[in-house]
């Protein structure tokens, strides 16, 4: 299931007249019995809503005061969310004649009509304090409390994201919570705005509007009432006209494969980076040790042992936590043995959860190999928001490919390696464009579509553009793609592997040898081949054709710009 939680909105939307209808509370009651989790969002005081509404231990979480008080049926417990109101300000309201005024443990309400005496109180008072409308009525609230900041206090008890929430109700003040939430839905006598911003608007009002939402979730999990807009994308990159492309944010599978050194990594951590920013929790299966470095993530196990399953439950139970499970560990031998004990557990805390929303598991031809009869039985048919890694995408079970509905090929032959995955699946391979593709590009195929496969440049992410920047600054380029400082006798053979060695070796070899270089215009070419870096490489060929600089002036602007573009560590920049 990816929806496994209901939060509804009492007044307008479960109930009609401050009455909630047997059928509603029967299709609740399903909700319930279906193991997802209920919670009601209500701007009523408690107190009132105990009152008018027998059925509240049927809630999970109440959300009471428009997001100021938690209340556990359970246990009866309550909880206040913010202050209570200052008794100078409802003194204030009583002696301004305000009416009616209800005053709760921290909220203040009244009519739309006292709206603008109770913001000039407010004012009077210096206080910080906003005010919330839901039709006629109008709220006094702490800053920055409101539905959304109460849900998200009542799944967090639960460990629950709010990605796999679905929200509904139907006034004003229901705006933030319907944000929140990964679907939202607005019932037919809806407010025009959240009509408008709603994700679906349900044919029928009130409580038979929910029933209309719940038969929806219980039989197909709301796959069969899609929003009518993708609130959340994933971005991948952009084409060759720049617009951008992005993937849903759950339903598809997507096949990274190219060779070593192809940028899979680059396309892999760029996604990754941007789920987390979305707030959506992934898993990464690491059998070589390739993603420690991602920002934020919980790495188990290392070099020196294999990961705790323990600890990954435990990690897996915090929405806000993403995990890599570092395989390196193990023998080789003993890591396909490892993933097929951890998969099934993956698979269960997303029954259960919901999470983690993202699978990715590298070298996936290793891991789930052809031979592998284990995965018809292990991988249910409908599993999906996965990434799959490889090298050969043609070693992959046909169980798994067959489910692929994205591919970005990457490498010298991309092509090739798209048209291998249709052998493996025994469909047509699609056309492919003229052109080949580049560094920082793939071929991408949107596989369900009619479209043929396209040129994306890639975007990476933030850690990944800075860990580039690193590699070439202090990293070890191969021979061939080091730069050379030999001089016009080619008398010398000083290598230069990364950005830091090649300042040091040019402030140190001799004024013709440095000048041979730069008249030859070979330092742009290096950089622009080998670094790819083509901004730099623009900058130092201006460099290269200033021919009115002395070798020292030359020297000094091209570390200038060099040092500007990549971080040189500080013994480096001391010493210079």
């Amino acid at each position: 299931m990816r929806y496994l939680a209901l939060a509804a909105d009492y007044d307008g939307t479960l109930a009609k007249d401050g009455a909630v209808a047997p059928s509603t509370v029967a299709a609740l009651e399903q909700v319930a019995a279906s193991g997802r989790k209920l919670i009601l969002v209500t701007g009523r005081e408690l107190l009132e809503l105990l009152a008018i509404f027998p059925h509240i231990d049927l809630f999970d979480r109440v959300v009471a005061e428009n997001g100021a008080l938690l209340y556990r049926p359970a246990t009866k417990e309550t909880e206040p969310l913010g202050p209570p109101p200052p008794g100078a300000f409802v003194e204030e309201l009583r002696r301004r004649r305000i009416e009616p005024l209800a005053v709760g443990r921290s909220i203040v309400a009244t009519l739309t009509p006292n709206a603008t005496a109770v913001l000039e109180a407010i004012q009077a008072l210096g206080l910080e304090m906003q005010l919330i409308f839901n039709k006629n009525a109008v709220m006094v609230l702490p800053a920055n409390v409101n539905k959304a900041s109460g849900l998200v206090i009542a799944l967090e008890e639960l460990a629950l994201s709010p990605h796999n929430v679905v929200a509904v109700g139907d006034g004003e003040n229901d705006h933030a919570m319907l944000q929140l939430a990964e679907y939202s839905a607005a019932v037919a006598n809806a407010v025009a705005s959240l009509r408008e911003e709603a994700d679906r608007t349900m044919t029928n009002t009130h409580g038979a509007g929910v029933v209309e939402l719940i038969q929806d979730l219980l039989a197909s999990d709301l796959a069969s009432l899609p929003p009518r807009v993708q609130r959340r994308t994933i971005l991948l990159g952009a084409r060759e006209d720049g617009s951008q492309v992005s993937i849903a944010p759950a339903g598809v599978n997507l096949l990274v494969a190219g060779s070593s050194g192809s940028g899979k990594s680059s396309l892999a951590n760029g996604m990754l980076e941007r789920l987390a920013e979305h707030a959506y929790q992934y898993c990464v299966i690491d059998p070589e040790g390739d993603y420690e470095d991602l920002p934020g993530a919980i790495v188990f196990g290392s070099a020196e042992g294999a990961p705790s399953m323990p600890e990954i439950d435990t990690a897996l139970a915090k929405p806000d936590a993403n995990i890599v499970v570092n395989l390196v560990g193990l023998p080789l031998e003993d890591r396909p043995t490892f993933f097929l004990s951890l998969l099934p557990r993956l698979l269960e805390c997303r029954a259960t959860t919901g999470r983690p929303h993202w699978i990715l598991v590298d070298e996936t031809h290793h891991l789930l190999p052809t031979d592998w009869k284990h995965a018809p039985m292990i991988m249910p048919e409908q599993l999906t928001s996965m990434i799959y890694v490889t090298v050969h995408p043609d070693s992959i079970a046909p169980s798994v490919l067959d489910r692929v509905d994205i591919i970005a090929a990457l490498g010298q032959e991309p092509a090739a390696t798209i048209t291998g995955f249709c052998r493996a699946v025994g469909e047509a391979a699609p056309s492919f464009p003229a052109r080949s593709i580049a560094h920082g590009e793939a071929l991408l195929w949107l596989r369900p579509s009619s479209e043929p496969p396209f040129v994306l440049k890639i975007r990476p992410g933030v850690a990944e553009r800075r860990r580039h920047r690193r590699k070439y600054a202090e990293g070890e380029l191969p021979p061939e793609r080091s730069f050379y400082f030999r001089g016009s006798q080619k008398t010398l053979n000083l290598r230069a592997q990364n950005l830091l060695l090649f300042l040091q070796l040019a402030d140190g070899v001799d004024d013709d040898t440095w000048l041979h270089h730069l008249r030859q215009g070979d330092y742009s070419t290096w950089l622009r081949t080998a670094i790819k870096d083509d901004t730099l490489a623009n900058e130092i060929h201006d460099v290269e054709l200033d021919s009115d600089l002395s070798p020292a002036e030359s020297r000094q602007r091209a570390r200038a710009i060099i040092e500007k573009r990549y971080t040189v560590p500080a013994r480096q920049a001391q010493s210079s």
